[in-house]
């Protein structure tokens, strides 16, 4: 029986664009116990505020919220352990050197489902200016009015 091929995105960072220049996507899975894999299913988590660490050669995810799996007993761990991130230790060096010398962080984009198993999708990130953040709020404004006029047929006057 072949494995049912799912790729489904459970949670996203929007936070994480809003708030920073991302670059260098990469995708590393997480190791997680039975009940967090199951509450991560049920949409129970969240990834605001978390972010990548770097420790003794091994990347882990910290901050990552995942709720208690309300069926689970003695089995459910803590809500905000930091979990290991499974990468190649060539992608771990790279990311290591772009966070020691410059300020750079990582954070986690989205976390989804390929072929049964948990996936997150990290970047390096730069933090924005207030003037680009005000950028991309005009761009998302300017993009809403412009859909709003399409639906409309034109009819649209903006301000």
């Amino acid at each position: 029986m072949a494995k049912k091929r799912d790729s489904s995105t459970l949670l996203e960072n929007r936070k994480a664009f809003f708030l920073y220049h991302l670059s260098d996507f990469v995708e590393a899975g997480i190791v997680l116990t039975g009940t967090e894999i199951k509450s991560l299913r049920a949409r129970n988590a969240s990834l605001s505020d978390s972010y990548i660490q770097i420790r003794h050669g091994e990347a882990f995810i910290c901050n990552m919220h995942i709720a208690a799996y309300k069926d689970g007993t003695y089995n459910n761990v803590h809500h905000l352990r930091d979990r290991k991130l499974l990468l190649h230790k060539k992608e771990i060096m790279k990311i290591d050197r772009h966070l020691k010398g410059t300020s750079t962080t990582c954070v986690p984009v989205k976390v989804y489902l390929s072929r049964g198993y948990a996936k997150v999708q990290i970047a390096l990130a730069i933090g924005k200016s207030m003037g680009d953040k005000r950028d991309s709020i005009k761009e998302r404004d300017d993009r809403r009015a412009m859909d709003r006029a399409k639906k409309e047929g034109g009819r649209y006057q903006g301000e």
